[in-house]
């Protein structure tokens, strides 16, 4: 742990509960001017000091982790650029360390407000008989933070989850759900022909419809799905409850629940972990013991966070060749901009021009932080000749300080600059001028004649001879 200024963080959480300096002090066992120098940032927060606050005041020591940080100064930055304002990163990091609450506050508002003005211009341009433009999905995003500042772990659901993947045999799964589901709830199994529709309920009858084309893999999380509905509306209408979010969300988040419990039942916390612990995080080779595919055994390697066993704190994210982004969960602090596309040096899209093969990259961010991606295509659909089927690329991300514990990490060269691919959050939020990739200047900074015959170029020709 680098040294942490955070004393307006720790002032605040002191008030909260009520306590003098002197009296946090004491339950401390510092002195009243060492509590009072940390809070004005005359001194760091130490090691000693956090594990003393975690000792005392119960406090999750993640309130004081940087993790959150790096991904609030990327809100900041897009927050207030969208205003006009280009502050320094500097600045950007000391609000965002020392008053994060603020800061949110600050993210939300504008946010806010874009809604505001894109539903205001929505409706003038149905006035006006113009087409109009879809709303943003703000419901996928509210959930997807919802999930975010759980460290994309849900202990009450992944508890429940694994008592049941313990009874099962892993990667045979399937066969005692659909007992479960027959004994325990009446609800008949049957395999259709449709593959348009992976699951279907039908209540009246108890019967569950599931597409042929599905491996017995995908059969077993379909089944754990249904299961959650079952067996978990309570736990689920209790977490949907008090998460605060609007019908839309609500929904949203309630299918988003029961889709982690059907992990946590085929793929068991405990089981999962010593696995990817004991093949070095091969996720291959993870994903064939539990017999799941690439996807799914990535989605659970990004859950692991569970408090006194944790792995790999990963990012996981899901993309298409246009670049959409589907799925984003993550249980560390990468961030990459929530609109104006990603980074095209980021390997996850070379790996459709390698389909079936993982491929690695060691990548900078901005502000020095070095992160190991590991990457590949995955296809999903009934197949058959003529018929389409829909090409992901999906990828893990973690910071490179873990690298040792990963397959992937062999013979990493991370010394020389060469092996190391500087990349961004987007060109609109990254601040690298002299990137040739870039594609449009960033928000709040306006272009200087260097800027524009260097990286970005607004109308350009190409000129034939």
């Amino acid at each position: 742990m680098k040294k942490a200024f955070m004393g307006v963080r720790l002032r605040v959480l002191r008030e909260e509960r009520g306590l003098t300096q002197s009296g946090l002090a004491k339950m401390l066992d510092i002195s009243p001017s060492y509590l009072n120098q940390i809070e004005r940032n005359q001194r760091p927060l130490t090691v000693p000091v956090l594990l003393r606050l975690n000792e005392v005041l119960g406090l999750d020591v993640q309130l004081f982790a940087e993790g959150d940080e790096a991904r609030l100064v990327t809100d900041l930055r897009v927050a207030l650029g969208e205003q006009g304002s280009a502050p320094g990163t500097a600045e950007l990091r000391e609000l965002a360390s020392n008053m994060p609450g603020i800061a949110r506050s600050i993210v939300e508002l504008q946010r806010r407000l874009r809604e505001v003005t894109e539903r205001a211009d929505l409706l003038a341009e149905r006035v006006s008989g113009g087409a109009g433009t879809p709303l943003p999905p703000t419901a996928f995003e509210a959930v997807r933070d919802w999930f975010y500042e759980r460290r994309n772990y849900v202990g009450l659901l992944d508890e429940a989850g694994e008592a049941i993947g313990d009874g099962l045999p892993p990667g045979a799964m399937a066969e005692g759900l659909a007992a479960r589901l027959a004994g325990r709830h009446g609800v008949k199994t049957r395999i259709a022909e449709d593959g348009a529709i992976l699951r279907r309920y039908e209540e009246a009858s108890r019967v569950l419809h599931l597409a042929a084309h599905l491996s017995p893999g995908q059969r077993a999380f379909q089944m754990a799905v249904q299961l959650a509905f079952l067996e978990q509306e309570t736990a689920i209408g209790r977490l949907v409850a008090d998460s605060g979010l609007d019908s839309e969300a609500s929904a949203q988040l309630r299918i988003g629940l029961a889709s982690y419990f059907a992990g946590a039942v085929i793929l068991p916390y405990g089981a999962f972990l010593e696995t990817a612990e004991a093949r070095e995080y091969d996720i291959e080779l993870v994903g064939r013991h539990f017999g799941v595919g690439f996807e799914t055994a990535c989605h659970r390697l990004s859950t692991l966070q569970r408090q006194g066993a944790k792995g790999v704190p990963f990012f996981f994210i899901r993309v298409d060749r246009a670049g959409n982004i589907s799925k984003r969960q993550s249980a560390t602090d990468f961030h990459f901009s929530r609109f104006g596309g990603s980074c095209p040096l980021w390997k996850v899209y070379e790996a459709f021009s390698r389909p079936g093969e993982v491929v690695t990259q060691v990548a900078e961010m901005p502000d020095g932080r070095r992160y190991l991606w590991i990457a590949r295509t995955v296809e999903q659909g009934p197949g058959g000749f003529g018929a389409a089927r829909k090409q992901f690329s999906v990828a893990l991300g973690c910071d490179l300080s873990h690298s040792e514990r990963l397959i992937y990490g062999r013979g990493l060269d991370t010394k020389t600059s060469d092996a190391v691919t500087l990349i961004g959050p987007g060109c609109k939020l990254c601040e690298r001028e002299g990137c040739r990739q870039r594609a449009f200047p960033m928000i709040g900074r306006p272009l200087d004649s260097t800027t524009t015959q260097r990286s970005f170029t607004p109308y350009k020709f190409a000129a034939r001879t």
